[in-house]
C-alpha cells in the first residue's frame, strides 16, 4: 500500500498534496510518542537558548534568525518552544513537556525510532513510486501542537525556508502521530498552488552578522476561502510538495495534534541552495533516504 497508484499520483501532481489514511499503524505511532517523551524527560535547555517559535515574519527574524541556537540546529536534535511559556527570566510558566513548540532537526539522523521510521520500507517504497532517484533526507521535526494554546502556523509554502534550483525537488513527509482535527489544529491546503513558483525566500545572513536571516519578496495575501482543511486519523501520512501552500490554526481544543514530519530532496541534478538557513555540515552530510 505505500506505492501510490496512478490515480493517486496525477492526483498528487494537481494538488500538490496527498493523503494516505493508514500508512502507520498505531503502534508505530505510539512508540514515536514513547520515545519523544523519554527524550523531552531527559532535556537540558540552558535558559539563554530557550528560543520561542513563530512562523510571523518578525517574530521569526527576532527569535529564530539572531540565535545560534536555531542556526546550528540542522545536525542536532534541540527543543523550541511556544510562545509566552517563559516569564522574563527564561523560567518555565508551564510544565516543560506541556511548553514545546518542537523538536527538530536531526532526530532522523541520531534517534534510532525515528531514523527506523525515516527510512523504513513503507517510505522507500512510496519515494520510489514518485520517481525520486536519489533522495536525501534533509530535515525532521516532532511538532506538539499542545491542547489550548499550540500555536498558529500561518500560511507558507516550504521552500521559502528549503529553496532548490530548479524548484519543485523538495517532498514533505507529515505523519499524523495523533489525529488531526479542525478543532485541534489539522492541515489547510491551497489545491493547485504548488505551480506557481515561490514568493518569499528566507536566507542566511553572512557569518557573524545580525539578525542571522532574512526574507527576499513577499507572499501575497493568499484567499482563505481557497484553503481546503485536511483532518486526518492516526498514522496517516501527508504528502507536501514544497511548494504548496499550506497553514494550521492555532489549536484551543484539550487534545494534542502531536506530528512527526520530514523533508526529502531529490539530489539528482539538484543544487540546495548555499543560502539555505540549514546546510549540510561536516558532522552530517544530507543521508540518502535509500538504504538498499
Amino acid at each position: 500500500m505505500a506505492c501510490l497508484s496512478p490515480a493517486q499520483l496525477q492526483k498528487f501532481q494537481e494538488d500538490g498534496f496527498l493523503v494516505l489514511e493508514g500508512f502507520l499503524s498505531a503502534e508505530e505511532c505510539m512508540a514515536m510518542r514513547q520515545r519523544i517523551n523519554e527524550i523531552v524527560a531527559e532535556m537540558d535547555v540552558p535558559p539563554h537558548c530557550r528560543t520561542e517559535f513563530s512562523t510571523q515574519e518578525e517574530e521569526q527574524l527576532r527569535a529564530q534568525g539572531s540565535t545560534d541556537y536555531f542556526l546550528s540546529s540542522g545536525d542536532k536534535i534541540r527543543f523550541f518552544f511556544e510562545k509566552g511559556v517563559f516569564d522574563k527570566k527564561g523560567n518555565f510558566l508551564v510544565p516543560p513537556e506541556k511548553a514545546l513548540n518542537k523538536v527538530g532537526h536531526a532526530l532522523h539522523a541520531y534517534d534510532p525510532v525515528f531514523k527506523s521510521v525515516t527510512h523504513s520500507t513503507k517510505v522507500q517504497a512510496l519515494a520510489r513510486s514518485l520517481g525520486l532517484q536519489v533522495p536525501v533526507v534533509v530535515q525532521s521535526m516532532y511538532i506538539f501542537k499542545q491542547p489550548h494554546f499550540g500555536g498558529e502556523v500561518f500560511p507558507h509554502q516550504d521552500a521559502t525556508f528549503l529553496y532548490t534550483e530548479p524548484l519543485g525537488r523538495v517532498l514533505g513527509m507529515w505523519i499524523a502521530v495523533e489525529d488531526a482535527t479542525l478543532s485541534n489544529g489539522c492541515l489547510w491546503f491551497i489545491p493547485g498552488s504548488h505551480i506557481n513558483g515561490v514568493s518569499r525566500r528566507m536566507i542566511r545572513a553572512p557569518a557573524g552578522s545580525a539578525p542571522g536571516t532574512s526574507f527576499l519578496g513577499s507572499d501575497p495575501a493568499w484567499d482563505d476561502s481557497l484553503f481546503v482543511p485536511t483532518p486526518v486519523h492516526t498514522g496517516a501520512l501527508v504528502l507536501i510538495h514544497g511548494e504548496v501552500v499550506h497553514k494550521s490554526e492555532q489549536n484551543l481544543s484539550a487534545s494534542s495534534r502531536q506530528a512527526y514530519t520530514f523533508h526529502l530532496m531529490e539530489a539528482v541534478g539538484t543544487v540546495w541552495s548555499p543560502e539555505n538557513w540549514l546546510q549540510p555540515t561536516a558532522d552530517l552530510a544530507f543521508p540518502p533516504l535509500y538504504t538498499s
